[in-house]
């Protein structure tokens, strides 16, 4: 097959949605089919990549496109789109989507939208009180105009408790609903997805985590509960991830601990500040964006994985990490125990601080649970890998052709 990917975020940036293509993107030229990827960036030396006229403005780190038709005009100058490609797949919900979107129309290609995470928890955690409702209302303004919206979204208790998540809910299903087939990183999100309005086919399909790690000689992880507890910190330090409320915790548990913190973001600053200012110093070593050797290095060391974003239906592949290296992992979000084996994680009572302080003191008094969840991971690895997931790919990929 000769597929199109087409995303916003993929290069001079980290986190699981460029991750999750470039595993994805290796599986399938691993198996013999064309794979070419058109995002914004500035210099890139892999071939199959096209870079797409970009702007000079970014949000959080990541470079922007210019525009859909900008785009479009740019990939037809270059390409014949029509025999190029058999298939369309596009990641994300921005200007680099919506052009992929639109050309699969346009030549009449099968069309694959993978939803990746809650933009209406995005607008509500990042964007200041009181611009919310205008952030989100000039999104549907700018999405409305390539993508038609027959569905709106209105306020509920569920998941649309204020009007701008309720608007961003609507950019959602309407993009989601333009698709042949939409394709979620779990059930949980893809059930919200067709409480909300999307009747297109939806089909869960996991990130997956290179097959060469499950090939290494991972130890069984052990914990005496005499020396401190290790734990490792390997999302974004950022305000969605939730790594303040996560210090607090560790604060308020009392427990003997050593955290270490791998990842940039918008509150690593902040981070930083807070152990200092609360003596955590000794106690908390912040690395910053390493290579992912050394990150794997470093995971062997622990007892514990924490991720403590709540409410976002990622599926970080810091989970799936922890899972196939027999890493125990610690979260506060119950649609997260649907990533991992049953009995191999810690969840708290709640996301907040003293709940998670609270599931932390108990884990430290029964520490031989950590050898225990450890086994439970490393029995079940398999199912994380990227050939068991390229496999569930694949055949959602034939079944639109």
């Amino acid at each position: 097959m000769k597929i199109a990917i087409f995303t916003d975020l993929y290069l001079e940036v980290a986190g699981g949605i460029p991750s999750s293509i470039k595993a994805q993107k290796a599986s399938l030229k691993a198996l013999g089919h064309q794979v070419t990827v058109f995002c914004p960036g500035t210099t890139c030396d892999d071939p199959d990549v096209v870079l797409i006229p970009t702007s000079w403005l970014k949000i959080n780190g990541a470079p922007m496109g210019r525009g859909p038709h900008k785009i479009i005009r740019f990939i037809e100058q270059r390409d014949d789109f029509k025999k190029s490609f058999d298939l369309v797949h596009v990641h994300y919900e921005a200007e680099v989507s919506l052009a992929g979107m639109l050309l699969a129309r346009k030549y009449k290609k099968p069309l694959v939208q993978t939803m990746h995470g809650r933009e209406d928890m995005a607008i509500g955690v990042n964007v200041p009180f009181g611009f919310k409702t205008i952030a989100s209302s000039l999104l549907n303004f700018i999405h409305a105009r390539f993508i038609p919206h027959r569905i709106r979204i209105k306020k509920d208790q569920y998941l649309a408790p204020t009007l701008a998540r309720a608007k961003m809910w609507t950019l959602m299903v309407n993009h989601a609903n333009f698709a042949d087939l939409v394709l979620t990183p779990s059930e949980h999100f893809a059930r919200k997805l067709k409480n909300y309005g999307v009747k297109k086919p939806l089909l869960a399909v996991s990130n997956g985590v290179a097959d060469s790690l499950a090939e290494r000689s991972w130890q069984i992880r052990k914990f005496d509960g005499k020396k401190p507890l290790r734990i490792i910190w390997n999302s974004r330090a950022s305000r969605e991830k939730r790594i303040i409320p996560f210090l607090q915790a560790l604060k308020l548990s009392g427990i003997p601990f050593k955290l270490e913190v791998f990842g940039g973001g918008n509150h690593l600053a902040k981070a930083k500040r807070y152990a200092k200012r609360h003596n955590l110093a000794k106690q908390i070593k912040f690395y910053g964006q390493v290579p992912h050797e050394k990150l794997l290095e470093k995971m062997q060391e622990q007892h514990l994985s924490a991720t403590v974003s709540y409410g976002f239906d990622t599926q970080g592949l810091t989970l799936l990490e922890a899972e196939v290296t027999g890493l125990p992992v610690f979260f506060c979000d119950p649609d997260m125990a649907e990533i991992v084996p049953a009995d191999s994680f810690i969840m708290s009572t709640g996301p907040s601080p003293a709940a998670m302080a609270e599931a932390l003191r108990k884990l430290y008094s029964t520490p031989e649970q950590i050898e225990a969840m450890s086994k439970v991971m490393l029995k079940h690895r398999q199912t994380a890998l990227q050939s068991v997931q390229i496999k569930k790919l694949l055949q959602a990929y034939k079944a639109i052709l």
